[in-house]
């Protein structure tokens, strides 16, 4: 079992923070402030979103009506909220945790090492075993210990329109193992961007909603990279490898020199959420965060299909985006709060995801369940989701993780504002990150 230091004080707490994300006003902290018995649940939603995890609690109390739940919701910055509050002695028992920040907490002793649980629970870590996508559960594995039990898949795929497709008699795959190739993808671009008499797009072919960085990382992936070796606590970065560069060469020139996608520029005047909503764009790359808000949009009949390949690629990849739930390492109430954690990431509250339509539940047998079929009606290319989950690559699993985000934004930005060709990441990103990564 992994060892860790001493409880971490309030300042401490509050350098970490600084390093994960970027300081916010917090909100008032009176959700953690009752003497009562009740287990606290720490978590960041929309509104949707935390009307669908309400039902997984009502459905809870119900079986557990012994076990009380307060549901904390978080403001816009959730680990610097999450950090103040264990700061104060007010650790929520259980928390949302992030593929990407849990390392961070985990490696300071915040976060309970599930396998603590889960060797006194040895039936429920067989049929989680069976029920678990291995490379979602996987990501929470840190140093030796499971710190979360993943609870939804958050990749990224491709978003289209099927007027758009259907007017220009263009049908994109309906499974990963159909996936265009980089070249194929651009001509589509080409196809579905309309401009008007003075030149200005009136339809884009291609629009990014997620962060933009990541999404060129994603294109590298798509070309046989991986951000890092190995994937947990890695000691280089392969950002200077040719696959990676070409990916992200690939993913900026969609704007800078080929004009299919909007630049950053074009960006300050419509966001790339409006350009799909209001069919100005025929693709656009997101997750299944931004379903609800295409299925409200008026007369935007669209579908989902997967992400392209490239020439040194070795089949279409999403990416690993989930969240996962842990135990605060301090709580007074962990067998409670285990038995949430059970509830919610096993079968019967995985159930309950895949019927709300909210998230893609992380268990293989709640992803292909009727529920979540009949929860999706509308998508023919439901193997997009489906097979999701098990076609994602995996992203970097390190406590560094905010300083190598960090350098990311810093040296992909210029090549996507097209002023830097991607080989010079070769001597700028590249060292700099494998430089992090040797010291952490």
């Amino acid at each position: 079992m992994q060892e860790h230091g001493p409880a971490v004080g309030r300042r401490e707490f509050l350098r970490i923070a600084g390093g994960i994300g970027t300081s916010l006003a917090v909100p008032g902290l009176t959700g953690c402030s009752g003497d009562d018995d009740a287990l606290t649940f720490f978590f960041q939603a929309n509104p949707d979103e935390a009307d669908g995890r309400q039902r997984v609690i009502d459905e809870f109390a119900r079986r557990y009506p012994e076990i009380r739940v307060r549901t904390l919701l978080s403001g816009p910055d959730p680990m610097q909220q999450m950090l103040t509050f264990c700061a104060g002695g007010k650790c929520p028992d259980v928390l949302m945790a992030w593929e990407q920040t849990y390392a961070g907490l985990a490696d300071r002793g915040v976060l309970l090492d599930l396998n603590t649980m889960l060797e006194r629970d040895p039936v429920f870590a067989a049929e989680l075993e069976a029920d678990s996508v291995t490379a979602l559960y996987d990501t929470f594995r840190f140093k030796g210990g499971q710190y979360a039990l993943p609870e939804q898949w958050s990749g990224n795929f491709l978003f289209y329109n099927r007027k758009l497709f259907d007017d220009a008699g263009l049908r994109p795959p309906g499974r990963w193992d159909d996936a265009w190739g980089f070249d194929e993808f651009l001509d589509i671009c080409r196809a579905l961007t309309e401009r008007e008499r003075s030149g200005r797009a009136g339809q884009w072919g291609f629009a990014d909603t997620w962060v933009p960085y990541y999404s060129a990382g994603l294109f590298a992936i798509n070309n046989g990279a991986e951000w890092t070796s190995p994937r947990t606590v890695p000691d280089r970065t392969a950002f200077a490898d040719d696959a990676f560069l070409e990916g992200v060469q690939f993913y900026a020139d969609l704007a800078i020199k080929h004009a299919v996608a909007p630049t950053p520029a074009d960006q300050q005047s419509i966001s790339t959420m409006d350009l799909f909503t209001q069919g100005k764009a025929a693709l656009a790359l997101g997750g299944h965060w931004r379903y609800q808000t295409f299925s409200a949009a008026e007369e935007l009949d669209f579908d989902i299909t997967a992400l392209p390949v490239g020439p040194a690629g070795r089949g279409a990849r999403s990416n690993i985006g989930t969240t996962g739930l842990a135990i605060s390492a301090d709580s007074p109430r962990k067998e409670q709060a285990w038995e949430f954690l059970k509830f919610a990431a096993g079968p019967a509250g995985q159930a309950l995801v895949a019927e709300s339509g909210l998230f893609v539940p992380a268990g293989k047998s709640a992803v292909r369940s009727r529920g979540f079929a009949e929860a999706h009606r509308d998508i023919e290319n439901l193997d997009i989701l489906v097979e999701g989950p098990a076609r994602s690559a995996p992203l970097p699993v390190t406590a560094a993780w905010a300083r190598i985000d960090a350098l990311m934004d810093r040296y992909l930005g210029p090549v996507l504002r097209g002023t830097r060709p991607a080989v010079s990441l070769k001597n700028r990103l590249a060292p700099e990150a494998d430089e992090v990564l040797r010291n952490q």
